[in-house]
């Protein structure tokens, strides 16, 4: 598991010019051949990805025989932003296995995206597992399930328990493209397992599909999320915008202040903030890109996370590492 001596200060937030607070972190960078070439704090610091294993749990439905056009894979590997364009998505790959959204076992939530959210109470609306972010992935696990002739259930021992058919492949997946084997299983946010890994695991993982290593499966998930990023978080988003703004870069944000990135050259990165926050994030990936030489002037003002005081900007968070 993490501890404390696994990380050290990657990042400050100011406040009208006076540093107010310091977030701790690991990052880990791999070179072209894989190798680690920096790091900051614990490369090997056991963490729970959350959402960044998206990717590697696409390549093992994609593997289990789904197959879907890339807008709609790209969905499989998302933490949406719940805005129409991705329950809409969502529901075609329900559509396509013969179900209905009340197949759904995650979480009930509201959309991410702000405006979303108050449409849907202005409306009267509520939370369902529709609108959640991952019901994208759901979707898909759902339909690899009907492809497969493996139960769907949403009741215990369904399609989300650990050792169902479906999740057991992915486990494998898991295991083959970190290039280790899983620290432990717990249970995602969403319902579905949680697979921790080493932050190097993670970064291999990213690195294994950017560059075709992980296979056909792999080479579709890429293409899907590169291809359609907006899908993979919103137009607001970090993660759609690093995505925009380097090109080729495959990236995904994770839940507890996880963030991955590759490109197919090899050159692969992954971080994790201490304290689970997300606004240090951006500024920390930026700063790794740039070290691993790779130009992030195209996204690096569109991604600054800024601090406000009265309604204006008084500060940023700024990366003091790697």
């Amino acid at each position: 598991m993490a501890t404390p001596e696994d990380f050290v200060p990657v990042a400050l937030a100011s406040r009208n010019g006076l540093d107010e607070s310091v977030h701790f972190g690991a990052v880990v960078m791999l070179g072209s051949d894989g190798s680690i070439t920096g790091a900051c704090g614990n490369p090997h610091a056991i963490i729970y990805p959350r959402s960044a294993n998206k990717p590697m749990q696409a390549v093992a439905m994609v593997r289990a025989g789904l197959r879907l056009p890339p807008d709609l894979l790209a969905l499989v590997c998302a933490s949406h932003d719940g805005t129409p364009q991705h329950t809409s998505g969502v529901s075609r790959i329900l559509g396509g296995a013969g179900l209905g959204v009340d197949a759904l076992a995650n979480t009930a939530g509201l959309p991410l995206d702000p405006a979303a959210a108050n449409e849907v109470v202005r409306g009267g609306g509520s939370p369902t597992a529709l609108l959640m972010n991952c019901s994208g992935k759901h979707s898909g696990m759902l339909a690899t399930c009907v492809h497969r002739g493996w139960s769907h259930s949403r009741i215990s021992g369904g399609y989300l328990a650990v050792d169902h058919p479906l999740q057991a492949a992915i486990t494998d997946v898991v295991d083959e493209l970190s290039g280790e084997r899983h620290a432990h299983i717990g249970v995602d946010g969403c319902g579905a397992p949680a697979h921790a890994m080493t932050l190097v695991g993670l970064a291999r993982s990213f690195r294994a599909i950017a560059t075709g290593a992980a296979g056909t499966a792999g080479e579709a998930v890429y293409a899907a999320m590169t291809g359609h990023p907006e899908l993979v978080g919103g137009e607001l988003r970090a993660v759609t915008q690093f995505m925009r703004g380097v090109p080729g870069l495959l990236a995904k944000d994770g839940a507890d202040g996880v963030f991955a990135a590759a490109l197919p050259d090899g050159r692969a990165v992954a971080l994790k903030i201490a304290d689970g926050g997300e606004r240090a994030r951006p500024a920390v990936m930026v700063a790794a890109l740039r070290a691993m030489g790779i130009e992030v002037d195209a996204v690096a003002e569109q991604v600054q996370v800024t601090i406000m005081g009265h309604g204006h900007v008084v500060g940023t968070v700024r990366a003091i590492a790697p």
